[in-house]
């Protein structure tokens, strides 16, 4: 029975990047390299899994597969526990390396009028690895489109970004609530509140108080994390392959507590723009808020790019809240 079509994320549909993706495909006029980035990687593979579903499954095929079934259909991921995409050993590389991988590039199509490689995670390729597929984007293979995805663009070479049509795309989901967060959110945001209008760079009670609220938002922060990987590991590893490796299964574990991870990275940014928002619109405390806010983000940036060298996320957000009482607390001192 043919494979049914796949379709755009709901929350994508009807929206400009689609529009013009769509009309691309439809043109044959589609981008060679394709670089998408977004937020949320689950986003990005349901992308990414459409453009492929159209390229391989034009209109008038003899037969319809599903994206991960079909003959020209090529991927590359991270690898065991690392999360990298090693290059691999030049005279045998094993499975999942760069030097596997694009040999294979060049190949005829199977079946469909072109093959599509989809790099997943394109942004943990190390140096070797990134040097030999700029190699490949600079001469690309002919009749094979590429899809890079990576919610952390910046971490790929410049050279590598601008060689690729980027397309940006928000996450579908409308919400990411695990239990604990929303409270949390609410606990941080007060927080900063007691911080920027009380008098905790002076009193030593007030201190305190902020250093005891510190530690237990970096408590419950893990808490959070670790049940809400449990939960989704245990949804997914169903869906996992009996004979998968052992390394495998781990790497699928540990990316899935990285991708949670940068997801509530992401909602304490959100988070600290909305407790600055109102305080920017008052003129007494904005530039004065402006300066803390511009800090505050710049901060959690930098302790996020940390974990990408194995910093752990305790001690990653650790360094960002005790940042953060330094910045607001000025505004009291």
């Amino acid at each position: 029975m043919p494979a049914p079509a796949q379709s755009w994320p709901e929350a994508l549909v009807g929206t400009p990047s689609v529009a013009v993706i769509e009309r691309a495909i439809e043109r044959r006029r589609l981008s060679h390299s394709l670089l998408l980035t977004g937020d949320d990687l689950g986003t990005l593979v349901g992308v990414a899994h459409t453009i492929a579903d159209r390229l391989l499954n034009p209109p008038g095929s003899d037969a319809r597969f599903a994206v991960k079934e079909h003959p020209d259909y090529l991927a590359l991921r991270p690898i065991k526990k690392s999360r990298i995409i090693p290059i691999g050993d030049a005279k045998s590389p094993d499975p999942g390396t760069m030097r596997e991988f694009l040999p294979k590039l060049y190949a005829s199509p199977a079946l469909a009028p072109q093959k599509v490689a989809i790099l997943y995670e394109a942004d943990r390729m190390n140096t070797e690895s990134s040097n030999a597929f700029l190699k490949t984007l600079e001469e690309p293979p002919a009749r094979t489109t590429l899809l890079l995805l990576t919610t952390r663009p910046y971490s790929l070479l410049p050279t590598i970004r601008s060689r690729c049509l980027h397309f940006r795309f928000p996450a579908a989901a409308t919400a990411f609530a695990p239990d604990g967060w929303p409270a949390w959110l609410a606990d941080y945001a007060a927080w900063l509140g007691r911080l920027a209008d009380g008098n905790a760079a002076t009193d030593k009670a007030a201190i305190a108080a902020s250093m005891m609220a510190l530690y237990g938002l970096v408590a419950r922060f893990d808490a959070i994390l670790s049940t809400a990987t449990e939960v989704v590991w245990k949804e997914q590893k169903e869906k996992l392959p009996e004979d998968i490796p052992d390394d495998e299964a781990e790497a699928v574990q540990t990316g899935i507590a990285n991708g949670l991870r940068a997801r509530l990275f992401t909602g304490i940014a959100q988070a600290t723009r909305a407790f600055a928002l109102p305080r920017l619109a008052d003129e007494k405390t904005a530039a004065e808020t402006r300066r803390a806010l511009a800090a505050a983000i710049d901060t959690l940036e930098h302790d996020n790019a940390l974990l990408r060298l194995n910093l752990s996320e305790s001690a990653a957000l650790e360094d960002f809240l005790l940042a953060s009482l330094r910045i607001w607390a000025k505004r009291a001192a």
